[in-house]
């Protein structure tokens, strides 16, 4: 199963009315000869509302992530679920990822569609259907490795049932899921609860513990301090199962966190992790960095507190065209729900692209305020020129729920050429 060759057969899709704002008068074409054309977003006949991603934006973010894993020593599997797009996953591949983390088992089936032989699923697994389905893709690709969480007794009996009744041949490796604290999402509460746990997936002939693994972006009250303590608690139970014996015979024990929040708290406790009885295979998380985005990630991004790693770059802009002016100080821009994130915060007026001439200018005095299904809602400063057909180029926050509203999205240039289709798999 090789991942490039099925990146590669994206190119031979053919451009139809299942993507939208794909131009109509591509219909039919491959998407590997629409890109061949270098169309211009703005007058080669694509239609609004387009999202774009910016080349330049997206090569810069895959860099500096490798670098900054790098620097820190650790190993990288950033979180498929924000871009669920293949192209992006070889490219982060490309740039030093050890493999790629998933949510659920269909992300899994996507990953293994497209070749990925290293696959975190940051879940425990309790679908018999699924978990018979994984028992025979570990046992007919010896490359393939996949690791998932435990989190509880039941989970562990369910998934022994499962893969018993399937007659896996391979065990499946898992990690225990320590949670962020009291009224945290998922994992166990109590380093006793972790022992406990541990000794059920000992007694089973199915499973493998090969290390422990949480999300601390969910730490109640979260700062930089209750973080790196709840991280400090994860590294202990490592090193306290390591004492027990319980990783006896591995070639390597896992300690993995990291979303997009914190991950240099990650790098600084990781980094204090004592020597183990075999090397430490300290597997960040993070997955939002792709594309980045002008709202939560640029407010909660670590680099804003370590400024001398680099920054990361914003390169989602979504672009509406200003369908009505019904009122002094209202717009309609065709852009809403459907289009845009909304789940954290309201689009980002950032430039407007003038209808008549192509001119640009910031889009300042302008302002979305709501958005229905298909419109955007903007309250518009007194004198500030804005008329029906401008394009407004907006900034998004939130890459996974702006990610998965569009099947198709061109990669842009800054001057406007559109170079290639990202093609995501929701």
């Amino acid at each position: 199963m090789a991942a490039d060759n099925a990146v590669a057969r994206l190119a031979q899709d053919r451009v139809d009315h299942r993507f939208k704002a794909l131009p109509p008068d591509a219909e039919g074409t491959t998407v590997e000869a629409l890109a061949a054309e270098r169309r211009s977003l703005f007058d080669g006949g694509f239609t609004t509302p387009v999202l774009a991603l910016s080349a330049e934006a997206v090569e810069h973010n895959l860099a500096l992530m490798e670098r900054y894993s790098e620097r820190h020593g650790l190993v990288f599997a950033p979180h498929g679920k924000t871009s669920m797009a293949p192209q992006l996953f070889e490219r982060q591949l490309a740039h030093g990822a050890w493999g790629i983390t998933v949510a659920v088992p269909a992300q899994v089936r996507v990953c293994r569609a497209f070749g990925m032989r290293r696959i975190f699923l940051a879940n425990e697994l309790v679908d018999a259907a699924a978990l018979r389905w994984i028992a025979g893709e570990l046992d007919a690709d010896p490359d393939f490795r996949l690791i998932c969480y435990v989190d509880s007794p039941r989970g562990v009996e369910l998934m022994d049932q499962a893969l018993t009744e399937a007659g896996a041949a391979r065990r499946l490796d898992v990690v225990i899921e320590l949670g962020a604290g009291d009224g945290a999402r998922t994992g166990v509460r109590t380093e006793a609860e972790c022992a406990a746990l541990a000794d059920a997936v000992a007694a089973t002939a199915t499973l493998r513990l090969v290390g422990v693994a949480g999300y601390e972006g969910e730490v109640p009250a979260a700062d930089g301090e209750t973080v790196r303590a709840w991280l400090r608690r994860l590294t202990a139970l490592a090193v306290e199962f390591d004492k027990a014996g319980r990783f006896a015979g591995l070639d390597e024990i896992v300690v993995s966190a990291g979303g997009s929040a914190w991950f240099d708290a990650v790098a600084d406790v990781f980094a204090e992790l004592p020597e183990l009885s075999a090397p430490a295979l300290k597997v960040l998380r993070s997955g939002a960095y792709v594309s980045h985005d002008d709202g939560r990630y640029r407010t909660v991004t670590p680099f804003n507190r370590v400024p001398e790693e680099g920054a990361l770059h914003a390169a989602f802009r979504l672009w509406a065209q200003v369908v009505s002016r019904p009122e002094p100080g209202q717009a309609f821009a065709n852009a809403g729900k459907r289009d845009a994130a909304y789940d954290l915060d309201l689009p980002e007026p950032q430039v407007v692209r003038s209808a008549r001439d192509g001119s640009r200018r910031p889009a300042t005095g302008i302002e979305v305020t709501a958005l229905s299904d298909q419109h955007g809602w903007l309250r518009v400063a007194d004198g500030v020129e804005l008329e029906v057909g401008d394009w407004i180029g907006m900034g998004l926050s939130h890459p996974c729920t702006s990610f998965d509203k569009w099947q198709m999205i061109p990669l842009v240039e800054a001057d406007g050429t559109v170079v290639d289709y990202v093609r995501t798999f929701f």
